[in-house]
């Protein structure tokens, strides 16, 4: 059945949406609002705002790239085009991979469509800890209610795929909690290609949802134009700063362009909004822009299964377990959800972390290869205190991050959790994805062995797809960057709405808490606009 390419009809219809990379001369733009990134906060800000009437420009760093390109089905294509330095980011030594969006919808084009409620467990916590108000589990309640109506988005009604049915019995098994997890997904074709850019348009990511929507209602999108600053006067913001990139979506052409507006919007997610508010030299006084920058870090266990698992197809990820997240409370030792990844052949080849006879004996395998992660909760003790955004001399973002011995400590239990419910679904062997790691063939074996595996960056795996903080909201202007509604705190004009004002990271995969805080803000936001 043909997929009708949304974006072809609607710039046929009149959607004003322009590639910066066919500039040939500079030029100026006007906006009431200029959102910077069009991801899970950008894309729903542009909707709202853009339905209130005002003049809404949307600007991306990265290219618009439509269902029409993603039929490839195409790992190299979609790491090229989609992701941030075309999958290869990471923290400033190496040590952490980083998964990031970077094309039109940002990471929501690319994420594997779970949405979960912020926990109320963690939105109390920002309460009691770190002086925000206003977004309590009764606060974000029916915002999280208007999100999930939007974008469709429910507990996923097919039968796991086999991959997450490993999850899933050994949880069973062990009588561990399990939940089959929600999608923003309508009429999902099943087809677990959602980190490569869905085919057939069925995940309601930005690209697909809020973006068409707000282009119906006169904003306009340009994309391949990189903002290096915001222009203000110390005390308000007056407009942007910006430069075309080619068409390879990297390299600056020359052609600079100028945006002219009276409100800013920073959304280009945790890293590139830190960044670029430093890049802006935006008025600090307690130096928190780039501090306290929470990632979930990851780690993965590979196991081996009797039956096919065939990783790659299906939704990607439709069981999860919280049984380790909040035993011990927020401040307890660190807490961790357990999920799976799909496997592609690239990526995979990656994890594996082998070579020669090792890496192709694996790749034969891995139609029968199951993974399990854990997102590790950070942020929630003074031994967690995430990373630091900064930027190097060229004003590009640079995230520092260290592994302190709470965070290992996190690594070795969530290794110990993964490898006891692999077995407990049945695993031949499995394997920790560790250079010291071995196949383990028995539960016994994986204890004891995990046990005295040396946890040290480059050593462990460790990866993430979850960027959070680095400008954090509190109403108290020595802790936070803006307060509980986005708003700067020092620079009027300036809101920030994207994962970078989580005051910690959230312990569950996070577009769903930026859609509907986003939604909450901008609302706000749009009346003190229109009043």
């Amino acid at each position: 059945m043909p997929i009708d390419d949304i974006y072809s009809a609607g710039i046929a219809s009149g959607w004003k949406v322009l590639d910066a990379a066919t500039f040939a001369a500079s030029r100026t733009l006007d906006a009431d609002v200029a959102i910077v990134g069009s991801g899970a906060g950008g894309g729903i800000a542009a909707e709202i705002l853009s339905h209130a009437g005002l003049n809404v420009l949307l600007l991306e760093e990265g290219g618009l790239h439509t269902s029409d390109s993603f039929r490839d089905m195409d790992e190299a294509r979609a790491y090229r085009e989609l992701y941030q330095e075309a999958a290869a980011r990471a923290t400033s030594d190496g040590a952490i991979s980083i998964l990031q969006g970077r094309s039109v919808g940002g990471s929501t084009t690319v994420n594997w469509s779970s949405s979960f409620r912020t926990p109320p467990q963690t939105l109390a916590h920002w309460a009691a800890e770190h002086a925000v108000t206003g977004h309590s589990q009764a606060d974000m309640a029916p915002w999280f209610a208007q999100i999930e109506a939007r974008l469709g988005m429910a507990p996923w009604a097919m039968d796991a795929n086999p991959n997450n049915a490993v999850l899933r019995r050994g949880c069973q098994a062990l009588g561990w909690e399990w939940h089959v997890i929600p999608r923003n997904v309508k009429g999902c074709w099943n087809s677990g290609y959602c980190g490569l850019g869905c085919p057939v348009n069925a995940k309601q990511s930005m690209l697909v949802s809020t973006i068409p929507n707000a282009l119906a209602h006169g904003a306009t999108l340009v994309h391949r134009l990189r903002v290096r600053s915001i222009d203000h006067d110390g005390n308000r913001v007056h407009g942007l700063t910006a430069e075309a990139l080619g068409h390879d979506g990297y390299t600056a052409t020359g052609i600079g362009v100028t945006v002219r507006a009276r409100y800013v919007i920073a959304a280009g997610g945790a890293i590139n909004t830190p960044a670029l508010l430093l890049r802006s030299r935006v008025p600090d006084p307690h130096e928190r822009i780039g501090q306290r920058t929470f990632i979930h870090p990851v780690n993965l266990i590979i196991a081996e299964m009797q039956e096919q698992i065939d990783p790659y197809y299906g939704a990607p990820q439709s069981v999860a377990s919280d049984h380790f997240q909040w035993r011990d409370g927020a401040t307890g030792p660190m807490g961790y959800k357990l999920e799976v990844p799909p496997m592609f052949p690239g990526i995979s080849a990656g994890v594996f972390n082998s070579l020669g006879e090792d890496l192709r004996r694996q790749m034969a395998a891995l139609p029968n290869t199951n993974a399990m992660l854990a997102l590790l909760r950070d942020g929630f003790v003074a031994d967690s205190p995430g990373g630091r955004v900064r930027i190097a001399k060229d004003g590009s973002p640079i995230l520092d991050y260290e592994v302190s011995d709470y965070v290992w400590d996190g690594v070795r239990r969530a290794y110990l959790s993964m490898a006891e419910a692999q077995f407990a679904a049945g695993a031949r062997r499995v394997r920790p994805a560790h250079l010291d790691g071995t196949n383990y063939t028995s539960w016994a074996q994986a204890r004891d062995g995990i046990g005295s595996l040396p946890l040290k960056k480059f050593r462990a795996l460790l990866f993430t797809a979850h960027l959070m903080g680095g400008c954090a909201m509190s109403d108290d202007p020595k802790r936070g960057v803006v307060d509980s509604t986005g708003r700067h705190h020092h620079l009027a004009g300036l809101s920030v709405l994207d994962g970078s004002v989580f005051p910690t990271s959230i312990g569950a995969n996070p577009q769903l808490s930026v859609f509907a805080l986003t939604a909450q803000n901008a609302s706000a936001l749009q009346k003190t606009i229109m009043a």
